[in-house]
């Protein structure tokens, strides 16, 4: 026998295995993958350092800096959530995903020059952080491509494949996040913060760049797909808002909806702690900056090899018994951090890994399975509008909040679990099993 041959019959059942249970990651689900590759190696890498870059930006005069950056982040998010829903599912998904997808990559060019000192034009004194407001806005207003992204994925993945699929989405988010604290972290003690983060911004633009180039390769999925006009993000908002706040819940089950509310619940909650978890765990808890990147490298590992488990898991005895155990995982770990030390914090962001797993994993297989192509788009764009509205104002809240009494924002988070475990068990129903394959 051969060595070729004798290799060949070694490897056949493991090559047969892959096959069968990754054989779907093709065409524009392997485009979109590679792009997320792309992105996420730099996405992560600002975040640890995120808000003391705001503060040494002038965010220290303004004692809710980060909780308008955010509020107005969300809000314009919230602002092109209708018609980017409306248009994906009438003029196609790929013009969307890679237009946006370049003014996504120039937007970080005002977190690259922001000044570091303050200075006077047109009457008004401006701050670096006011910079970092108007990227972030940018930003917010470019992610109208958000529906289009979902609803190409899941044109993409075949029904018994949800599960695995939206669980691979966020272990390619977790494995390729992982590096960027780690490289935020090293630059920040080699360059300082100030600079560090510009070099780190640099490095988003150009990656950013990357991958919009890449997502030119990408195919249409509406066959019938009307040619768009720029002028139609305006003249089609009317429209796009009767069709996703009205028309579309005509047709589309009363437990999307509760759904939903589930997900708009934790979106709130979770943003009144984000916004200022660093500033929290620096003055609060005692953890310098210059460790603080270190606590998302548990988040992310967690993510990387629990969601392939958790995907194949809700394949098997479906979304609505994991999406039920995520918010009992949220109180547990926010109940951790708020009095917690360096090691209990990255305890507490293992579980807020598989937090983010069970919910979003959960939830995008039980919308796929109860939504129609047709209106995917649609009532993304109805989640996108509700969910950023209520985290820009958790945002705003929680730096608020913060301000009156540190603990408040995490005590917060911890009341509002138990109304989403009431919605799941009594509002949140899954669809028969055969039907929805």
């Amino acid at each position: 026998m051969g060595i070729r041959s004798f290799l060949g019959r070694l490897f056949s059942p493991l090559v047969g295995l892959l096959r069968r249970e990754f054989g779907f990651i093709s065409g524009n689900y392997l485009i979109l993958i590679v792009s997320w590759m792309i992105m996420d190696v730099a996405m992560e890498t600002p975040v640890p350092n995120y808000q003391y870059y705001v503060q040494a930006l002038g965010g220290n005069e303004f004692p809710m800096a980060l909780g308008v950056i955010g509020l107005a982040n969300f809000l314009a998010m919230a602002a092109v959530a209708f018609p980017g829903g409306y248009l994906a599912d009438k003029y196609g998904r790929r013009w969307l995903i890679t237009t946006m997808t370049f003014g996504l990559a120039l937007s970080y060019i005002f977190f690259i020059l922001a000044p570091s000192v303050p200075f006077n034009f047109l009457g008004i004194r401006w701050f670096g952080w006011h910079f970092i407001l108007i990227g972030t806005t940018v930003q917010g207003l470019c992610l109208i491509y958000q529906p289009a992204l979902f609803a190409m994925v899941q044109d993409s993945l075949p029904p018994e494949r949800r599960g695995v699929g939206s669980s691979l989405i966020q272990m390619i988010h977790g494995t390729f996040n992982t590096p960027g604290p780690i490289i935020g972290g090293l630059l920040l003690i080699e360059f300082g913060l100030v600079t560090g983060m510009r070099i780190v911004y640099t490095f988003v633009l150009i990656l950013f760049f990357i991958a919009a180039i890449w997502r030119l390769r990408l195919k249409e999925t509406i066959t019938n797909a009307e040619p768009i006009r720029f002028r139609y993000f305006i003249s089609s908002y009317p429209q796009a808002f009767r069709e996703c706040v009205i028309n579309v819940w005509k047709t589309v089950p009363k437990s999307v909806l509760w759904l939903f509310s589930v997900q708009i619940l934790f979106m709130f909650a979770n943003a009144q702690i984000s916004v200022i978890n660093a500033v929290y765990a620096q003055t609060q808890l005692g953890i310098p900056e210059e460790i603080w990147w270190i606590t998302f490298i548990p988040l992310l590992v967690t993510m990387m090899v629990a969601s392939i488990p958790v995907g194949k898991t809700i394949d098997r005895i479906g979304p609505k018994i994991p999406l039920t155990l995520a918010p009992i995982l949220l109180a547990t770990s926010t109940a951790i951090f708020v009095y917690g030390n360096f090691y209990t914090i990255m305890i507490s962001m293992c579980l807020n890994g598989l937090v983010f797993l069970l919910l979003m994993s959960s939830a995008m297989t039980l919308t796929a399975s109860l939504v129609g192509p047709e209106n995917r788009g649609k009532v993304r764009g109805f989640l996108n509008f509700m969910g950023y509205i209520f985290m820009g104002v958790g945002m705003l809240l929680g730096n608020f909040f913060y301000n009156l009494y540190p603990p408040l924002p995490f005590f917060i988070t911890i009341t509002l679990v138990a109304p989403m475990i009431l919605i799941i068990a009594f509002r949140v129903h899954e669809p028969d099993r055969q039907t929805a394959l």
